[in-house]
């Protein structure tokens, strides 16, 4: 855990992802406000174009064939899984959950796109033979081929969650079944993990369970910590804990994110020791306004971009379709050092953690 102090403020935008945030149906880019797009530096671009080259192997690959980003969930150094938004090349629509769940192959045709630090999940050897989607059941059926079965006891529970968590990215999808050359799993093939429903977000990701929790009272809230890349380069990572369920599901979460991270293994904390959670509240048009105080933070003074984003992706994660509004000390113009105003309703990021190669 860190202990926020007067120069870890100053120095907070330093090495911080920019997660563009959608203000007032407005996208709002980079480090700045301004809605215009300047292109990217020929040396920058032509690291784009080499690492798509790469991953196809062909050599002929352009950023025009590209499709828009896609969120897929990988395994970082210290085991956690986090979205990690990568570009897919373009292809037959009814593909595309293909070539998302192949980009979680360890060693597979993506390979390339994979940040380094980052590594999938999935078996080598792993092929995604199909993705059949039953739309009025929002029922994603997911055929593999039988190396998906070669996998450690130990990965099983994170198979789950990165698959599934990737396929609930569509918005078409709010349910997982997984099949095994040519036949339904009733159980996962290692270590018997029941399949017996259809898998979906109550499954949770990287799972903690508290000392004495008992399920039955409980309801599961996922909130979001910080982690940095080999190269400093800071993100976020999803963390499901289990909260009364007599409490509201917003204000729980929010509570969670206070604690910190209960343990070390990489993940550090993004709000101060002195946050304390004054007001959530649901106006009628839908806004979440979240107030917080913290006597860290002086009257005009910018919190950092890390701390505002994930208060923003944790009230989104558990709220959706919501926007939010944070107001800190009682100010209600609030601005990040990203100079994106949070005071403002804005809605969750429809891309997180575009780490670079």
């Amino acid at each position: 855990m860190i202990r926020w102090n007067r120069q870890l403020r100053n120095t907070a935008a330093a090495g911080m992802l920019a997660i563009p945030l959608l203000l007032s149906g407005c996208s709002l880019f980079g480090m700045g406000s301004s809605a215009q797009i300047d292109p990217p530096p020929g040396d920058v671009e032509a690291q784009m174009l080499q690492s798509l080259e790469s991953a196809n192997g062909t050599g002929r690959t352009s950023i025009a064939t590209e499709e828009a980003l896609s969120t897929v969930y990988l395994k970082n150094e210290q085991g956690w899984l986090a979205p990690v938004s990568l570009h897919l090349p373009k292809g037959d629509a009814t593909d595309k959950q293909i070539r998302m769940l192949e980009m979680l192959v360890d060693g597979g045709p993506y390979q390339g796109t994979v940040p380094t630090g980052f590594s999938g999940v999935l078996p080598a050897g792993t092929e995604v033979q199909a993705v059949t989607l039953k739309k009025d059941e929002k029922l994603a059926i997911v055929e593999f081929n039988k190396s998906f079965g070669t996998y450690a006891a130990t990965d099983e529970r994170k198979i789950l969650e990165a698959v599934t968590w990737t396929l609930l990215g569509d918005p078409d999808i709010e349910n997982v079944q997984l099949w095994m050359d040519g036949a339904k799993l009733n159980e996962m093939p290692v270590n018997g993990t029941p399949l017996d429903r259809p898998l979906n977000r109550t499954l949770g990701i990287n799972l903690e369970l508290g000392d004495g929790i008992s399920l039955s009272q409980t309801r599961p809230v996922t909130v979001f910590f910080s982690a940095s890349t080999p190269d400093g380069v800071q993100y976020f990572v999803p963390v499901t804990r289990f909260v009364s369920s007599e409490k509201n599901t917003v204000t729980g979460a929010l509570t969670e994110l206070i604690k910190g991270p209960t343990r070390g293994d990489g993940l550090e904390r993004v709000l101060t020791d002195n946050t304390v959670l004054k007001a959530v509240e649901l106006s009628e048009d839908g806004v979440i306004t979240v107030s917080i105080e913290d006597d860290m933070f002086e009257a005009g003074e910018k919190p950092p971009a890390q701390m505002l984003q994930s208060l923003v992706l944790t009230v989104t994660e558990n709220a959706p379709d919501k926007k939010v509004r944070i107001w800190l000390n009682g100010q209600k113009d609030v601005i990040g050092m990203d100079n994106q105003k949070y005071g403002e309703p804005v809605l969750r990021p429809e891309s997180i953690n575009e780490i670079p190669l």
